[in-house]
């Protein structure tokens, strides 16, 4: 029996009912000398072993479980076309770093990015019949020229380095569509008026049908003509169900152009800075937030399912937080599906970690797949803010281009002005919407003292205030302020001595509990806070600072947490 893993639709934003799922067994070869464009193994007849796609190849769930430095590996398959009476499209949800597509041994094209979805128009390459399928992708993170994020760049996983992920790690799928036919669309909820704004990019004549549903009923429609390749309409709803945090309310969205018809949905929402609170619809919440960063022990990169996915969400919000930092990743679309409808708000962040941010030369790089993440990820509405870079410190002593995290600021808010930017988490900040920080300190008091001392005297004294080698780097000059890194408390349930957290390690169950709720509590009474987030959700690999164990197993009653973090915050009571 063939088994497709993974075989939900990959992404139900923007999802068509004539698709195929090539997940599952591929031929597969390590190519260890990167001599495989050479050596023309896109026309091989047979490649030297096998794994299972989605998964990476150092993952247990691909079958192959390699996790040496594969620089260079290669993929094959047959596909059976029946139909080309349309256009037939390739997608890959994220293959790590470039890579380059083959059909029936010519080049269908290529793309340089690890994180983000792309696709090829291989019509005119394929046949009736059977296709012979091949993709080749390099991948080398010891450059320091490519974002790699948490992936380790020794040959073992230390300190919040881990397994590294190479080629395929999302879902592979083909796509038939018309040639009239929809390209894409961002969709701007209006919560205030109650309507649905459409910016749809469509290829040839014709007229786009734009139709809202709330739970079966239909809430409005409008019509719109190609105008250049564009067509804008408006839908105003016959009923206002807002989206909020734990409660998703969404709307469905039918959109179509000629032949071509398109499934999606909307939240009605709207998000906002209001003095020193953040807004949504008009509402402040407190963000109370946990690092998540992705990663699973049997699929490293990749959920082993899409229940594996919700159940992330599940755990999290188990623990009383309403969201989280996806960290040093750009998460799969089916995952921000789940938190779109299940009510929980991320920050959409990328995998900079790799990427020397002192050299700008590297801005070409780094905005290319940047801005497809912005692109791709921009109608969901769980995204509550986006944040591109993470703790840009020192290189080698090197301080990072100013001009760099300005200018990828710049963008961001110029691609999407609807959501705040927090130009680089914890430090060095240049221009940001947010100033938020980080700070490990354990000290319970301590850490008291500081957040007194942001209350009283307007002074924030985070880690990068108290470091001498970080002097003078960034100063905060008033304004709301996001604990986006605290805590990280070590509690090893295996006792491992190569094993690590931040400071030092509670000695009893107790005083875990005690630091955790001191700690929050010190940031969420302190009115001059936006927000928290802890570090971490679950354990990964060797840092085992969760409050579940990497294979999401509680440490300790989640209940106690629930009931720490749900407290009002200071800034809920003005």
């Amino acid at each position: 029996m063939n088994i497709i893993p993974r075989s939900e639709h990959p992404n139900p934003q923007f999802e068509r009912a004539d698709w195929q799922n090539l997940n599952g067994k591929w031929e597969f070869e390590i190519d260890k000398s990167n001599s495989g464009e050479e050596r023309k193994l896109y026309e091989a007849e047979k490649l030297g072993g096998e794994i299972i796609v989605p998964f990476c190849p150092e993952s247990e769930l691909s079958g192959v479980g390699e996790t040496d430095f594969l620089n260079s590996v290669w993929y094959k398959r047959s596909i059976s076309i029946k139909d080309k009476s349309k256009r037939i499209i390739l997608h890959i949800g994220a293959c790590d770093y470039f890579t380059t597509v083959y059909i029936n041994g010519k080049k269908a094209g290529a793309h340089k990015g690890g994180y983000t979805s792309f696709s090829f128009d291989i019509t005119d390459l394929a046949m009736i019949g059977e296709n012979t399928v091949v993709i080749h992708a390099y991948d080398d993170n010891r450059i320091y020229r490519q974002p790699s994020g948490k992936q380790c760049p020794s040959y073992e996983s230390y300190g919040c380095y881990y397994t590294r992920t190479t080629g395929i790690w999302q879902t592979v799928w083909l796509e038939y569509i018309p040639e009239i036919h929809i390209k894409d669309f961002k969709l701007y909820p209006d919560s205030a008026n109650g309507k649905l704004v459409v910016h749809a990019n469509v290829a040839g004549d014709g007229e786009l049908l734009a139709v809202a549903y709330y739970e079966g009923k239909e809430m409005g429609r409008s019509i719109a003509q190609n105008n250049g390749g564009n067509a804008e309409l408006t839908i105003e709803l016959d009923e206002i169900h807002l989206w909020e945090v734990g409660a998703g309310r969404l709307y469905d969205l039918e959109l179509t152009y000629g032949q071509d018809k398109v499934k999606s949905y909307f939240g009605l929402r709207n998000v906002a800075l209001d003095g020193y609170k953040f807004t949504i619809n008009g509402k402040c919440v407190f963000q109370r937030t946990v690092l998540d960063q992705g990663f699973y022990p049997d699929g490293i990169y990749t959920a082993p399912s899409d229940e594996a996915l919700i159940n992330d969400i599940r755990i999290s919000m188990d623990a009383g937080f309403n969201g989280a930092r996806l960290h040093e990743k750009v998460f799969e679309p089916r995952f921000l599906y789940h938190c779109d409808r299940m009510g929980y708000i991320v920050w959409g962040e990328y995998a900079n970690w790799g990427i020397d941010h002192t050299d700008i030369s590297n801005l070409p790089t780094y905005l290319r797949e940047w801005t497809e993440a912005i692109e791709r990820d921009f109608n969901h509405p769980a995204i509550i803010g986006w944040c591109p870079f993470n703790e840009t410190g020192l290189v080698n002593g090197r301080k990072q281009a100013d001009e760099m995290i300005e200018t990828v600021y710049k963008i961001t808010k110029l691609m999407d002005n609807t959501r705040p930017c927090i130009d680089t988490s914890g430090y060095f900040h240049v221009v940001t919407d947010i100033y938020d920080a980080h700070d490990y300190c354990q000290d319970v008091d301590e850490f008291a003292d500081y957040s007194k001392k942001l209350e009283k005297e307007g002074i924030l004294i985070d880690y990068t205030a108290r470091e001498p080698k970080y002097a003078g780097m960034q100063e905060y000059t008033g304004g709301p302020v996001f604990m986006s890194e605290y805590g990280g408390i070590k509690w090893d349930v295996k006792d491992d001595s190569q094993s690590w957290g931040y400071g030092d390690t509670p000695t009893t169950e107790k005083e875990f509990i005690e630091r955790y709720k001191g700690l929050t509590e010190a940031i969420m009474k302190n009115p001059k806070y936006l927000g928290f987030c802890y570090t971490q959700l679950y354990d990964v690999e060797q840092e085992r600072n969760g409050l579940y164990t990497y294979a999401r197993v509680p440490k300790f009653d989640i209940k106690i947490f629930k009931d720490i973090n749900s407290q009002k915050a200071a800034i809920e009571e003005e």
